[in-house]
């Protein structure tokens, strides 16, 4: 394999920016005075000319009348769905109880207060942070609610997501125990 002289090689030589041609001033003036002197002198034609064409009329046969075309009628099922009532049976579907969202579960309880603040400040909503002692340790629960039906905690669920914000979960409140 032949060696390269990397060394002495010569770098070559940058490519100058091509100058910019000034702008044909005289050439377009000249071109613009063509175009007017023709523009006028078709105009003076088309008003001086001493024979005018006269348009050309062609005789036209009569056209025999044609009887009109009938429209489609408009088929039954479409009168009686017009015109017919339909009952419905609508039954209430009875609801589960209040409701309440739950956004997070944590550990400590500085995180659980910041989140609280950050939902306050966000959506507007108060939440609760409940303390629960379980097996696994002593848990903070960041709670919203109650609300009186599902739809209602739902819609409180979808302005969370709307402020970018975890979505928390729908939960069903226990019913109180009667003694």
């Amino acid at each position: 394999m032949a060696q390269h002289d990397h060394i002495n090689k010569r770098r070559p030589k940058k490519k100058e920016a091509p100058t910019k041609k000034p702008f044909p001033i005289f050439s377009a003036v000249i071109a613009a005075m063509m175009l007017i002197l023709l523009g006028y002198g078709l105009y003076y034609i088309s008003q001086n000319s001493a024979s005018q064409p006269k348009p050309e009329t062609k005789k036209t046969k009569p056209v025999a009348a044609q009887p009109e075309k009938q429209l489609p009628t408009e088929p039954d099922f479409i009168h009686k769905m017009k015109h017919d009532e339909v009952e419905v049976k609508v039954t209430k579907v009875k609801d589960k109880g209040p409701h309440r969202l739950q956004c997070a579960s944590l550990r400590s309880e500085d995180d659980a207060h910041a989140l609280k603040a950050q939902i306050a400040f966000k959506t507007g909503m108060i939440a609760e942070v409940d303390r629960s002692v379980g097996k696994n340790g002593i848990w903070y629960r960041v709670r919203i609610g109650p609300f009186d039906n599902k739809r209602d905690a739902e819609s409180a669920n979808n302005k969370i997501h709307r402020q970018r914000m975890q979505r928390c979960t729908v939960q069903a409140m226990p019913k109180p125990k009667t003694q």
